[in-house]
């Protein structure tokens, strides 16, 4: 039997236990939508575009090359002076749409999106990308840029809920010659917290509602992405050491923990203990959206290391409106949860920068 007819049948024995006047609620409307695609169906959008003749709003430019490397804090040569050029990574940043969004996305591409919308597969999450590098960029190249979808997957479980991985590939163009390579791969899924049980397998036992005065467990935060690159400064953090990772070929630190060096390009690194003392480079304070396991409004900030480093964290310490550029911090280790402590920083009351 096939999935399809699978389904149908399925459907038809959960319609024979429903009132006949009451309408499926969305979990079952989503399941019937999810039986109802099947991955032929998605794959047949692959080789289509996704964007055609795409043109970069700037040219590229040193003003926009200087903010991305005070950001990351990448002090190369290379990007400065009369023959500078632009960080490869910096490859994917001429090509966005920017707040006023995308007006090169194909129809190909929209239909997909809203494809799998309409089955239930609402969220989206970026999960990697890929780049290829073919010259070097330079202020005043004008980029161009055309899309396809490379692949779309069959239906996959994770723990952010099921759905498919869909990957595009952008050809980047400088002044016509071609630049690079962007794949970029996201996930579209239907929360697992809302998943409806498959059709095709018998409906889970329904468990007694717990009564009203049993408190529900505070919801846990997002674990990092621990990799063989930035395991070690997660090691430090276990045992409240703040790590920097130092160039043994230059002596350059460098944060965040990258697998060579930027400046000389030596794959050989060790480590240096932060003394903790740092100040506040940038801040954002978020309101929104709100998100399981914080509580908003709080800020977030740049802080620039004693070492001469930045990295991104939390300040506390503060009320959240009382954080300003400059004041000093002080490196402090934060327990979230009962398994899981990050590094924060802690400004004084009334501290001046």
């Amino acid at each position: 039997m096939s999935e399809v007819a699978q389904g149908d049948s399925a459907r038809e024995q959960r319609a024979e236990g429903e009132p006949a006047h009451q309408e499926p609620g969305p979990e079952a409307r989503t399941a019937r939508a999810v039986d109802a695609l099947p991955h032929e169906r998605l794959k047949a959008y692959e080789g289509r575009p996704a964007a055609t003749e795409g043109v970069g709003k700037d040219l590229v430019n040193a003003p926009m090359i200087r903010h991305w490397c005070e950001a990351v804090g990448d002090t190369g040569p290379a990007y400065r002076g009369p023959d500078a050029i632009a960080p490869p990574t910096m490859l994917q940043a001429w090509t966005m749409g920017g707040l006023s969004g995308h007006t090169d996305r194909s129809g190909a591409f929209d239909e997909l999106f809203a494809l799998l919308d309409g089955a239930g597969y609402t969220s989206v999450v970026a999960t990697d990308c890929e780049q290829e590098y073919l010259r070097p960029l330079r202020p005043g190249d004008r980029i161009t840029f055309d899309a396809v979808i490379e692949a779309v997957s069959e239906r996959k479980t994770t723990k952010l809920g099921t759905g498919h991985f869909v990957t595009t590939r952008m050809d980047v163009r400088a002044d016509g010659e071609p630049a690079g390579t962007h794949r970029f791969r996201i996930l579209k899924y239907a929360p697992a917290a809302g998943k409806a049980p498959d059709a095709r397998e018998a409906p889970p036992e329904r468990k007694p509602e717990p009564p009203a005065a049993t408190a529900r467990p505070a919801p846990r935060r997002p674990r990092p992405v621990i990799n063989r690159d930035n395991a070690g400064f997660w090691e430090g953090v276990a045992r409240h050491r703040l790590l920097i990772q130092r160039c043994t070929g230059c002596r350059t630190l460098r944060f965040p923990w990258l697998p060579g060096c930027s400046r000389c390009g030596s794959p050989e690194w060790d480590t240096v203990e932060a003394s903790g003392e740092g100040t506040v480079f940038s801040y954002v304070v978020l309101h929104h959206p709100p998100f399981p396991a914080f509580d908003p409004p709080y800020a977030v900030g740049l802080i620039e290391l004693a070492e001469g480093v930045r990295m991104v964290s939390n300040i506390v310490g503060v009320p959240y409106d009382q954080v300003r550029i400059g004041v000093p911090v002080r490196l402090a280790f934060q327990r979230v949860d009962e398994e899981y402590e990050l590094p924060v920083f802690r400004a004084t009351p009334g501290g001046e920068g």
